[in-house]
């Protein structure tokens, strides 16, 4: 069945023709690196005395689970910045959020700061134009991770003849200002992950870093920005007849985006978040042993993904060490049979497992939840405990834009282990995560910080989620608190019969490698 989809899919593309740009993958490129003589700059002076004070091992931390919150730094340090601003993401999206950030990066751009934006080629389609435009900038260079071929067609081509390729996408998300302040985590720029769209709102993780975590930060960003898979834009982007011309229009379509929401609750509340920040947050950052964890560009390329660093490997080792509870924290779900037994491990050694992901009503990957629902009995029966989001859970940060019924979704990526160190960054636990895309985030050993999320999890546990569990007959079952009762249900929670189709339908494709 696959075979033949492929070859259809083939059929179909031919018959439309070969009207794309290919790509370029031997254009010339000039190699660059973060700066490293950042410290006279506004943020190295505010922050001298704090990280001369630390060891030398040591990182400050702050996290920021508002979703305004993380919002107003980024945009707070890219207006301080000095010297340069180091983006890379794998989603960054029109909207209030997107535009506010561009625009922001091009003022920064535009009084001498090197802005290096990297970004993952999956959701560019449609943006050509205003990609090359703002590469124009002398001080603004795009490359794209892993590029497709442009058009539709050039899109399909890359699907069905390059698959292997093309199935590898960069999943990293990092903003870095002048070598001095980094901000990793599980958000991408888009408005849902910021509290600023009206009918989705995420839960999610960032985490502020200073100190030497963001040179670590910054050597990752070197690492994908001048690896041969990083494609600068002129590459396979073909540039507007008058790109300065382009560039102007840019600028008048963000000023004007701009002025439409400077009055809005939005708008206002950001600006106080961006005053209160600016008040310095350095007071409140936690100093602790770090390791940053993230794998090589070389991932799932073949002949180089088997020695390539992966970002697994610290992970299990930090799991494994967990002597009385693991707490996941995780979205998308998917764990295979190695991961149900690693909990088994964990459990016959008397841990206490925990994991919190989205319920179907709440995934907006339908797909994903039918990789991760085979999954439940099994881990039950070994004695995890299982908790699914609800779609009408709290976010923070969410309050002044999602409308009443706004859907919730989880997408916190993170784990507690024994209250004495938490991991935070871009890392599913599915297939996807583990070998296929590049991923990248933080491992804290502080026990206040692990401590911090541990108790703001189980705070959150009986008013945002639904516990499953397996009845007398070993049927599953989920369990919500209402007004200080039980209500029991005996499916797939405020979900229709077609969503628990699909999901069903889902569980027997043979995709679950690919989640």
């Amino acid at each position: 069945m696959i075979r033949t989809i492929r070859y259809t899919l083939l059929t179909i593309t031919l018959a439309l023709g070969t009207g794309c740009a290919s790509i370029d993958f031997d254009y010339p490129r000039q190699e660059s690196v973060a700066y490293s003589d950042t410290e006279d700059t506004f943020l190295g002076r505010q922050l001298a005395d704090d990280v001369a004070g630390q060891p030398a091992d040591h990182a400050g931390f702050y996290s920021l689970a508002d979703g305004i919150d993380s919002l107003a730094i980024r945009l707070l340090l890219a207006q301080r910045a000095e010297r340069s601003i180091d983006l890379q993401y794998y989603l960054i999206k029109d909207g209030i959020t997107g535009r506010a950030l561009i625009g922001t990066l091009l003022q920064a751009a535009d009084r001498g700061v090197r802005v290096r934006l990297l970004v993952d080629d999956m959701f560019t389609s449609g943006y050509d134009a205003r990609i090359a435009a703002l590469d124009s900038h002398p001080n603004f260079e795009i490359r794209i991770f892993n590029p497709f071929s442009r058009g539709f067609a050039g899109r399909a081509r890359s699907g069905v003849t390059g698959f292997s390729r093309i199935n590898r996408r960069m999943h990293n998300k990092s903003f870095t200002v002048d070598n001095q302040v980094t901000v990793v985590g599980g958000r991408n720029i888009a408005d849902e992950y910021f509290g600023a769209r009206e009918d989705a709102k995420f839960s999610d993780l960032d985490v502020i870093g200073v100190g030497p975590v963001v040179q670590d930060v910054s050597t990752m960003f070197d690492t994908y920005w001048n690896h041969e898979t990083a494609i600068p834009v002129p590459a396979f982007i073909d540039m507007p007849e008058d790109v300065s011309a382009e560039l102007e229009r840019v600028r008048r379509e963000l000023s004007s985006f701009r002025d439409e929401v400077e009055a809005s609750p939005y708008a206002d509340a950001l600006r106080r978040q961006v005053l209160k920040f600016d008040a310095s947050t350095s007071g409140e950052l936690e100093w602790a042993p770090y390791e940053l964890v993230y794998d090589s560009p070389d991932k799932g390329i073949k002949r180089r993904s088997e020695t390539a660093q992966s970002i697994m490997t610290p992970l299990v080792e930090s799991i494994r060490s967990a002597e009385k509870e693991l707490i996941v924290i995780s979205p998308y779900l998917v764990p295979r049979k190695t991961g149900v037994e690693g909990f088994k491990r964990l459990r016959d050694r008397d841990v206490e497992v925990t994991v919190v992901t989205n319920s179907l009503a709440a995934n907006n990957q339908f797909t994903v939840h039918g990789g991760y629902a085979p999954a439940r009995k099994p881990m039950l029966k070994e004695g995890v405990r299982i908790y699914e989001a609800r779609p009408d859970a709290e976010v923070v940060g969410a309050e002044l834009i999602a409308a009443d019924g706004a859907t919730a979704t989880l997408h916190t990526k993170a784990y507690i282990v024994d209250d004495r160190e938490l991991f935070i960054g871009s890392f599913n636990f599915d297939p996807r995560s583990a070998f296929i895309n590049t991923e990248s985030g933080v491992i804290i050993r502080s026990r206040t910080m692990a401590r911090k999320l541990s108790v703001a999890i189980d705070a959150s546990l009986e008013k945002y989620t639904y516990e499953v569990f397996l009845n007398d007959d070993g049927k599953l079952r989920w369990r919500e608190a209402q007004e200080g009762e039980d209500v029991i249900w005996k499916h797939e929670p405020k979900t229709s019969w077609f969503q628990r189709f699909i999901a069903g339908f889902m569980r027997f494709m043979p995709i679950r490698g690919q989640l």
